[in-house]
């Protein structure tokens, strides 16, 4: 507790503003568990960046641990860079201070002599990977805590690909962060430096979204879309994509439409929580329409719900609507001819369907770990490939290589071309979600997720993987498991042959096993939330699309026994 204390007392000093003096002397005084949680350690960046809780200390988002990062972001840009015009673009979402912040890293990098475009208003996520190269420019802020709560905030870094900071600019740039003091921060803002953006980079990317996302889909007319922005940034682009696209019978949940930080209709502005969508699904059976979307706050994930085989509004999982969009990209792709050089990606905690169908259509498939930066990587790290498109598990994906991050503006319209077209031709997008099951094999996945929040809970966490290691899973639903990847040391064990072999891309904290009737179970600590997940996958054969329903029932039963049997329903 001295240390934290000492540390607490380090931001009582002049260099610190009032109001953040006097919020660390009132902890000190009267709220050691709070002091305690928000002087421990320092904000870290994950997969996904830097995020947090907002308010003062070194655990928290804030002007000085922002401004710290860009100082260190600045250094590294100037060191790397020398001699070159600077330029930085900077966006921001709907969260509270996300503006104020935004402002603050544009001050930092403009002291530090370097150019900063600053959108005028709240943008998209993938607006601002889109401005990166659009711009021209050395590297990309978005301020955002995507679907967290509303005391949430964060810090995105983009490099010149406009791809999300990977190794080895990651590790280089955090440790010139590590290497500075808060007073190292030069807030002596160059106004010069400073230009506000708008219209003209929106104009490009809507134009390049609605490009990228079109392919003649017949049926718009008919088509009903319930679109909800779930208080977010992506009103400020998807109803004008679905627009030039030809979608004409688009509403809006109004009630949603709005920005708003504190999210006052939804427990979670987060997509993947069914709760998120009931206003849009509400809205839907009653009008008819054929499919909802909803984005979370900085429009990079999307969650829809299309009529199932009951004609009821259904909700699919990232997994579904990722398979449905990946085949159809492959499919258009095969009409033009395939040059050879295509590839397809996903992540290590996403659905082996992915796989499965790229193998069946002889495009490679790579695989990543969980982030989109990884898929990032790999377009920059194979320029003479073609990435047709991709996703992960957790709601995010990208068509196509113009933004380099998920991309729910492009993916929104995408999906809509599928389900338009597919109602054209007497079929729909869950009907032809089931065909894919047929070609590829039904799988279907399941993500439990526990919450572990402050000190305690991290180091909760932490035991619970090393329960994992020591003491590791035998079998699942009475299958053996035969193969253990551990991506912390890099090794895939086969259980029944004791062969050790390395697994081939960065470390991370992630456990998979896989057992003989090819069920896969892996645990991994979230990178950007107090949580620790597991995922799980289960596959069969359904041999027609009549057995839909009752293949379902068996697989959703076994879900249920592996939940029971591990205790995590």
């Amino acid at each position: 507790m001295d240390n934290i204390l000492n540390t607490a007392k380090t931001w009582l000093t002049d260099f610190f503003d009032a109001d953040t003096k006097k919020e660390v002397q009132d902890l000190i005084d009267n709220n050691t568990e709070e002091l305690k949680d928000r002087f421990y350690k320092n904000m870290e960046f994950g997969t996904g960046g830097m995020r947090g809780v907002m308010g003062a200390g070194t655990n928290r988002i804030n002007k000085y641990t922002l401004g710290k990062s860009t100082q260190g972001l600045s250094n590294y840009l100037n060191e790397v860079y020398k001699g070159e015009e600077l330029k930085v673009v900077i966006a921001f979402d709907c969260r509270h201070n996300s503006d104020t912040l935004a402002k603050t890293v544009a001050e930092v990098f403009s002291a530090n002599g370097i150019k900063v475009f600053l959108f005028s208003e709240l943008r998209t996520t993938p607006e601002l990977s889109f401005a990166v190269r659009h711009l021209n420019c050395h590297a990309g802020i978005v301020l955002t805590a995507s679907h967290n709560p509303p005391e949430y905030n964060g810090y995105k870094v983009y490099w010149t690909d406009g791809g999300q900071i990977v190794p080895p600019q990651d590790g280089k740039i955090v440790a010139e962060i590590n290497s500075l003091s808060f007073e190292d921060i030069n807030f002596k803002a160059n106004p010069d430096l400073i230009e506000l953006i708008d219209k003209e980079v929106d104009e490009a990317f809507i134009s390049e979204s609605v490009a990228r996302g079109s392919f003649s889909a017949k049926g718009k007319d008919d088509f009903k879309i319930v679109f909800t922005s779930l208080h977010g940034t992506s009103i400020t682009a998807i109803p004008e994509v679905l627009k030039r696209a030809g979608y004409k019978n688009v509403t809006i949940i109004e009630e949603q439409a709005k920005p708003d930080g504190n999210f006052p209709t939804v427990k979670s502005p987060n997509p993947e929580e069914p709760e998120a969508l009931s206003m849009a699904i509400k809205k839907a059976t009653e009008i008819g329409a054929d499919m909802v979307v909803g984005t979370d706050p900085d429009s990079d994930r999307l969650g829809i719900a299309v009529r199932n085989l009951d004609g009821e509004m259904e909700i699919l999982n990232g997994n579904q609507t990722m398979v449905l969009m990946t085949k159809f990209l492959l499919e258009k792709a095969k009409q033009e001819g395939f040059k050879g050089n295509e590839f397809v990606a996903s992540t290590i905690v996403s659905t082996p369907m992915m796989e499965a169908m790229s193998n069946a259509y002889g495009v490679e498939y790579k695989t990543a770990l969980t982030g989109f930066k990884w898929i990032g990587k790999m377009i920059k790290d194979f320029p003479n490939q073609n990435f047709i498109g991709g996703g992960e598990e957790s709601f995010g994906f990208m068509v196509g290589d113009f933004v380099r991050d998920k991309d729910a503006v492009t993916s929104t319209l995408l999906a809509c071309e599928i389900a338009a077209n597919a109602k054209a031709n007497g079929s729909s997008f869950y009907k032809d979600l089931i065909d894919c099951y047929v070609d590829y094999g039904f799988y279907k996945e399941k993500l439990i997720s526990l919450t572990k929040k402050g000190m305690q809970g991290a180091e909760e966490i932490k035991q619970m993987m090393i329960d994992f290691k020591e003491n590791p899973v035998l079998s699942i639903d009475g299958s053996k498991v035969i193969i253990v990847d551990d991506y912390n040391t890099s090794t895939s064990k086969n259980l029944n042959t004791g062969e050790v072999s390395t697994i081939n891309i960065p470390k991370s904290n992630v456990l998979i096993y896989t057992t003989e009737d090819g069920t896969k179970m892996a645990a991994r600590p979230s990178g950007t939330e107090p949580k620790i997940k597991f995922y799980f996958s289960i596959n069969t054969s359904l041999d027609t699309a009549s057995a839909f329903k009752e293949v379902n029932a068996k697989l959703e039963a076994k879900v249920a026994r592996i939940l029971s049997e591990l205790k995590l329903n």
